[in-house]
């Protein structure tokens, strides 16, 4: 659902060279590296890591924290054109943070993707109405979702942190406001 948002918002952008923030697998970074881009792939899983270097032998791959400097994760890659993370922010008890380096580790003018579940007061409201709240929300969960983001939240996480918003898209429903996710990109500000 989201590949093809978030790799409109790096072509747009002049990507070349993308980290995947958080990539499991590595499943959504071989999808970019198909796309076209230079990619590399961070997770703290060392299975997910393990699992991705097997499948994708060609695509350069690191065990490591979004909390710790991405600049370093990778021998001689010091900056990216672009920083994707996908369904990500929502798991993170310092989003503060990891936007700090990802602002250090992009290249002046550099992209931020995030895509995360969509939490707008239109959707709150509709599912506090229709008795759904607790599913959607809920705290059983185990290793779920710590954060809950609308675009006025994430917009303003980013700002804080020397960004500017260069998109937004609702995704994985057609109904406007009620959406599933969304995909922001976010512009490196010019110090």
């Amino acid at each position: 659902m989201y590949l093809a948002r978030v790799v409109h918002s790096l072509h747009i952008a002049g990507a070349t060279t993308v980290l995947d923030a958080g990539c499991g697998d590595g499943s959504f970074t071989a999808s970019l590296a198909k796309a076209g881009f230079r990619v590399y792939g961070l997770d703290l899983s060392n299975g997910g890591i393990d699992r991705a270097r097997g499948r994708y032998p060609n695509i350069p791959f690191a065990i490591g924290s979004v909390y710790d400097d991405l600049r370093t994760a990778f021998n001689g890659v010091t900056q990216f054109d672009a920083i994707v993370a996908v369904e990500v922010i929502e798991h993170l008890y310092s989003p503060a943070t990891f936007v700090t380096r990802v602002h250090e580790g992009l290249a002046p003018g550099g992209l931020a993707v995030v895509t995360t579940p969509y939490w707008g007061y239109l959707k709150n409201i509709s599912l506090a109405l229709t008795n759904r709240i607790d599913r959607s929300l809920t705290a059983l969960w185990e290793g779920g979702h710590i954060k809950h983001w609308s675009r006025r939240t994430l917009t303003m996480l980013f700002e804080q942190h020397g960004f500017k918003v260069a998109s937004f898209n609702g995704a994985g429903r057609r109904i406007p406001y009620l959406w599933n996710g969304m995909v922001m990109a976010f512009q490196k500000r010019a110090n």
